[in-house]
């Protein structure tokens, strides 16, 4: 039970992941979907920059409700990404339920012009969040089986920083809208809704149907071949045949996914870190307030984070390919434990604002594309829309929890004691991660087992 720390264990069966002296090219469909994901980012991007203050100082939420609000963004999200994962392996299917996940998102960003209370802006955002939840768990599968084991890594990295260039314009927009706009809010939504029609329609276009693999087009390859056929969910001969060929899912194999050890250890780990991971919007209230940061500024604070991750998140996924995704991915949570600590204890320095931006970036880099490659590592390719689903969901559920929970410690204790509980709790959760994805001992290995994890 370890984050696959090398996809493509020795003496693997099937067609070599990666060619001696080569470094595997980025698949089409990858670009593409990066492509897409870069206009949606712009859009939503725009919304979330404003949305706090917007919230806060516009509709004059308590932190407490804005905790609850935020809670619901990505909750909703959550649970519904199951579904998304479930019906994209069932249909095969899997850019039809991505289109649609992200025309609903098209569809609900105009609706925010007429939403004014928060009843009605929670049921706006509940059905964007909808869409995205539709839309994730295909979009990454579609990713993972388009890309060899050895380098899934290194496509979501590509990938990451596509759609993080989205959400670096994204903020820059709504600045620039708010600056020049009389009714900056409503003409921020107007110009969101504009944009993420465009990706829908670039998907429509330009995203192929169907995921071809060169080297990922057996489930039974890479780090998940050693969990043998006694793992369950998709071992089968099935396994190994192409989308087309593959029967249809039902819910008892989707369920048996989690009889595999490691999908069950990275979706535990995903869900504890997550229980202590402050949402962005929370960090960049934090922030302001720490520092003083004038409110005409704030949106453009979301651009330090997408900025780093733009810079980093190709090298983070290459280098987790190299030297094993366990290693980077707690990695990134100690950084993000590091810009806790600015925020709680670091003195008024100029430079405090860019430190824990950079610091938040750098931990989005080191996990954001890392866990979906891990996770593509150890499921079957019939079921890896399922397999991303299962732990995206758990992953997303505990950041609501995190939201409501932080909220709520705010409005009662204050921002110190709110931001020292979290940070407490991310370091246990981290001591845990790093004890249960640990490698394996080799000399405890079963006889018989293919392969040498590094």
């Amino acid at each position: 039970m370890y984050l696959a720390d090398r996809s493509a264990p020795a003496g693997a069966q099937g067609a070599p992941d990666r060619v001696p002296g080569r470094t595997p090219s980025v698949a089409p469909a990858v670009l593409a979907l990066g492509t897409v994901s870069l206009i949606t980012d712009v859009s939503s991007e725009m919304v979330t920059a404003v949305l706090p203050l917007y919230l806060i100082a516009g509709l004059g939420l308590s932190p407490l409700g804005f905790g609850a609000l935020d809670g619901v963004y990505n909750g909703v999200s959550a649970l519904v990404q199951l579904t998304g994962g479930h019906l994209a392996d069932r249909v095969r299917n899997h850019k039809l339920i991505a289109g649609i996940g992200y025309g609903l998102s098209a569809v609900c960003k105009p609706l925010l012009l007429f939403a004014h209370g928060l009843g009605p802006v929670g049921t706006v955002l509940a059905l964007e969040r909808t869409g995205k939840g539709l839309r994730t768990a295909p979009r990454d599968a579609l990713i993972s089986l388009s890309t060899p084991a050895a380098a899934q890594g290194r496509a979501f990295g590509v990938h990451r920083a596509m759609d993080t260039t989205g959400a670096l314009l994204g903020p820059l927009a709504a600045f620039l809208i708010l600056s020049v706009a009389v009714d900056g809010y409503d003409a921020v939504f107007g110009v969101s809704a504009c944009v993420a029609a465009l990706g829908v329609v670039v998907l429509i276009l330009f995203v192929p149907g169907t995921a071809g693999s060169p080297g990922s087009g057996s489930g039974r390859t890479g780090a998940g071949a050693a969990d043998g056929p006694a793992a369950g969910a998709g071992a089968g001969p099935a396994a190994g045949a192409g989308p087309q060929a593959a029967r249809p899912v039902g819910v008892r194999e989707a369920l048996a996914l989690l009889r595999l050890p490691r999908l069950r250890a990275l979706a535990g780990c995903a869900a504890l870190l997550g229980l202590t991971t402050v949402s962005d919007a929370f960090v960049y209230l934090l922030l302001q307030r720490r520092t003083g940061i004038a409110d005409q500024w704030f949106a453009l604070l979301p651009l330090g984070t997408a900025a780093v991750f733009l810079l980093l998140a190709v090298p983070a996924g290459a280098l987790a390919d190299r030297i094993g995704r366990r290693s980077v991915f707690l990695t990134g949570h100690a950084l993000l434990l590091a810009g806790y600590g600015l925020l709680l204890w670091a003195p008024d320095w100029p430079a405090l604002p860019f430190l824990v931006l950079a610091l938040h970036g750098m931990f989005y880099a080191a996990t954001d594309g890392v866990l979906p490659a891990a996770v593509g590592a150890v499921v079957p390719r019939e079921l890896r829309a399922t397999g991303l689903a299962l732990v995206g969901t758990g992953q997303a559920l505990a950041r609501f929890g995190c939201s409501m929970a932080f909220g709520a410690a705010w409005t009662f204790w204050g921002t110190g004691p709110a931001l020292a509980a979290a940070a407490a709790g991310l370091l246990c959760s981290a001591a845990v991660a790093a004890f249960v994805l640990r490698p394996p001992d080799p000399s405890r290995r079963p006889r018989g087992s293919r392969g040498t994890p590094r």
